[in-house]
């Protein structure tokens, strides 16, 4: 089982020269294939015309496809540059650019089925949105990076589990533990106070980066002399006027992703969709849309790039399986593309010395396994998994490198389909050897 990623020591501090380069919305970034908007959208939640409003700034203005990133965002590629204030202007006459100045720092996930599974768990996604208006209303959380991340789980550990700079983990009795970055403890408040307390968080994060002096994008960036410590959130919260206990060091619970999956035997239930490698056309994208508008009107990007759509009232048509898979769209939980992720690779970024796109739809039929696979362009990693074992592929000038958990890499994997789809098969299958013993 995973367990929060740590705060590694590191010899030298790191110290940033400048300021993150995260596109957002309104700062485009220019990649290969035209430039790049990033829409962030706080808890992955969008009404059926917001989704609507995104697959026509596509349509109008970019690739005519939508791109669901590793923090429930989502991308318009091949922009123009002289596309000017088109869509910003459509985004923001559909409510999703309510605080421009906020908009890059608006990175905030939550549990996707929060809310959908009984009374038995907290309302993680009525938390995050309660903290988002909080942030927008926010002058100071402007200093904040792009990369920052805020997570809302309802307590079954699935976005605490990757790796938040501050992390509300729900609790049954009414009340919310605040982790800061990767730390064992937590702060524990009343579950209401919950947002207010991350905004002081993420406070208490800048204010002790300005003091360290290193331009700190993230928690765990920090230097070691300069901890967050859960005693001081704990302090700040009481000086804002509510109670909150330094709740010492917490077990912190893991579960996986979503599986894609349709209605249940009475028609019912959210359904879990996959766009394969969270890429989809506009079309792909208007069937989700279509399909959202029979249910609650809404749709949930999760950050595995995949959309929950809420159920309504009424069962689902039975034409809905059928018109979502006859779009090429994953609703089956054994499918092949279930836990298959990849960077933009060629030709959209400049970096890549492959288009791993091709390649894994290449080789995707014969190279399943249980273990998740990111296949990356270059050493960057943009977008791989985080939170469990992974298999990374990386391409190099001479073909693939591959790295399973517990065994060693493998380097210069031939990039032909039939030679790549077996060792990916291998390493996605086959558990990893034990280490020898040692003599004595």
């Amino acid at each position: 089982m995973p367990t929060p990623p740590s705060a590694a020591p590191r010899e030298k501090p790191l110290i940033r020269d400048r300021g993150d380069a995260c596109p957002g919305a309104l700062r485009l970034h220019a990649a290969d294939d035209g430039f790049l908007a990033r829409v962030r959208i706080p808890a992955g939640l969008l009404t059926a015309p917001q989704a609507e409003a995104l697959a026509l700034a596509a349509d109008r203005f970019g690739d005519g496809h939508l791109e669901i990133t590793s923090r429930g965002n989502v991308q318009l590629r091949g922009l123009a540059e002289d596309c000017g204030a088109g869509p910003a202007e459509l985004l923001d006459a559909a409510g999703l650019l309510p605080a421009p100045a906020h908009e890059r720092v608006r990175n905030i996930v939550a549990t996707p089925m929060a809310g959908l599974e009984g009374p038995h768990r907290p309302d993680a996604l009525a938390w995050a949105l309660a903290f988002d208006r909080l942030l927008c209303a926010s002058a100071g959380a402007t200093a904040l990076s792009g990369r920052f991340l805020f997570a809302f789980d309802d307590g079954r550990g699935d976005v605490a589990a990757l790796g938040p700079d501050v992390t509300v983990l729900g609790r049954p009795d009414g009340r919310a533990l605040i982790r800061l970055g990767g730390a064992a403890d937590a702060v524990e408040v009343a579950a209401p106070h919950a947002p207010r307390a991350v905004l002081l968080a993420a406070a208490y994060f800048l204010d002790t980066a300005a003091a360290a002096g290193t331009r700190a994008w993230r928690v765990s960036e920090l230097p070691p002399e300069h901890p967050l410590k859960a005693a001081e959130l704990a302090r700040r919260c009481a000086v804002a006027g509510f109670e909150a206990v330094d709740a010492g060091t917490q077990a912190w619970p893991y579960a996986p992703p979503p599986a894609p999956a349709g209605p249940d035997a009475d028609g019912r239930g959210a359904l879990c969709v996959l766009p394969p490698l969270g890429r989809a056309s506009t079309a792909q994208w208007r069937v989700l849309v279509e399909v959202a508008e029979q249910g609650r009107g809404q749709l949930r990007v999760t950050p595995w790039r995949g959309v929950v759509l809420p159920p309504g009232d009424a069962p689902w048509a039975a034409s809905v399986t059928a018109r979502i898979e006859d779009a090429a769209l994953v609703l089956a939980p054994d499918g092949p593309w279930q836990s298959v992720t990849a960077c933009t690779g060629r030709p959209g970024c400049a970096k890549s010395l492959a288009d791993v796109r091709a390649d894994a739809r290449a080789v995707v039929d014969r190279a399943r396994g249980p273990l998740p696979v990111h296949w990356s362009g270059c050493e960057r990693r943009c977008g791989h998994p985080r939170g469990t074992a992974w298999v990374d592929l990386v391409a190099g000038p001479t073909g693939y490198r591959l790295a399973a958990p517990g065994r060693p890499a493998r380097h210069h994997v031939p990039d032909t389909p039939t030679e790549l789809a077996a060792a990916l098969a291998d390493a996605r299958t086959t558990p990893p050897a034990p280490e020898p013993a040692v003599k004595k």
